[in-house]
């Protein structure tokens, strides 16, 4: 009997160590559980899409929250986000006041990074930095300017023997934000093209070839020899693409990077702050990328899942605090504090 007291009171904390355990364990699993059930879908900018999937991939890895993020243009991204079929919107032009009373819902856009437009091009065994003036440029895609030998590029680059070929330009055939920053750009350097093309998300080009996405883009100048394009800074260096330096407002020819790009958001802080939409083209500063825009995200202030929107909030959350840092690795422009506080505010008007 004593002997059986005692393997008793033995197997007693045994016991309720193992019932303790089984107790607390569900807790914690069914939180982690909930967050792996998560799917959170967005759509829209091209532009972002590298990114974008870089932070999906990041994130899931830490919460096991799903973001599915389709690359379909910022047009359609904010077309779905308006019809209420994805969870959020990403565009490379803010949604304007007056695009805005066409919405049956509140939202709320802010920025959740910057990137440079590379004019990419395709000039067999030339890998130099062509340079480019703003003028030239406009030329270019007005049709003017229809050979690679023109003296006026030829002028501009006088180490460079260029062929006698004929100049095809590559430009969007979908509803583009990267297009609107271009468009805005040339729009902005030449009166001549405001009032001939304009900007928008999209123009009646004048001359050229359409492709669908920065990807389509990318994938036509790679293939036509004598090709000129505009693309995403990221989709050039991953593909290997040439691309230009452009004459900025301050004279100076600059290529698209991070550094520079960085120069002409900081240069736009003041009218930022006026207006979180603002263009950021041929801002001024010797060393400001002319072609350098901000990718917006579009959300509900009115969300019908309260459960999933509180997690899309804390996923742009670390976007705006952690990712950052991994724009900046692949080539995109990480935002200026004084614009993560922006963001941030916008993003807490979000239930």
């Amino acid at each position: 009997m004593r002997l059986k007291a005692l393997a008793a009171t033995a197997y007693l904390p045994v016991v309720l160590a193992v019932v303790m355990a089984v107790g607390c364990a569900p807790k914690k699993q069914a939180s982690t559980d909930s967050a792996s059930k998560v799917q959170i879908t967005g759509a829209g900018s091209t532009f972002v899409y590298p990114l974008m999937s870089r932070w999906s991939s990041e994130y899931a890895k830490l919460t096991g929250v799903q973001v599915n993020y389709q690359s379909i243009g910022s047009g359609g991204g904010i077309q779905q986000f308006k019809e209420g079929t994805i969870d959020f919107g990403a565009t490379d032009v803010a949604v304007s006041e007056e695009e805005e009373k066409t919405f049956t819902r509140p939202f709320v856009q802010f920025p959740v990074v910057a990137g440079t437009e590379a004019v990419v091009y395709n000039l067999p065994g030339i890998t130099q930095n062509l340079k480019l003036t703003p003028d030239v440029l406009v030329d270019i895609f007005l049709g003017k300017v229809k050979k690679w030998n023109d003296a006026r590029i030829a002028q501009l680059n006088p180490d460079v023997q260029l062929p006698d070929m004929n100049i095809v330009v590559v430009h969007r055939s979908d509803g583009s934000g990267t297009t609107y920053i271009f468009t805005d750009y040339l729009s902005t350097v030449s009166s001549e093209w405001e009032q001939k093309v304009g900007r928008g998300k999209s123009v009646s080009w004048p001359t050229g070839v359409g492709a669908k996405g920065n990807e389509g883009v990318t994938g036509q100048v790679k293939q036509l020899p004598g090709a000129i394009g505009y693309v995403e800074l990221n989709y050039a260096r991953q593909n290997n693409l040439a691309f230009a330096a452009i004459q900025n407002a301050a004279g100076q020819f600059v290529l698209p990077s991070q550094e520079t790009g960085t120069a002409a958001t900081r240069a736009a802080l003041e009218r930022l702050q006026r207006d979180i939409r603002s263009s950021v083209v041929n801002m001024s500063g010797e060393n400001a990328y002319p072609i350098t825009g901000f990718v917006y995200v579009l959300l509900d202030k009115q969300p019908k899942d309260t459960a999933k929107s509180a997690e899309m909030k804390k996923f742009f959350e670390w976007v705006l605090k952690n990712g950052q840092k991994i724009a900046g690795e692949l080539d995109y422009v990480p935002l200026a504090e004084e614009v993560v506080q922006m963001s941030l505010q916008k993003l807490a008007e979000v239930p």
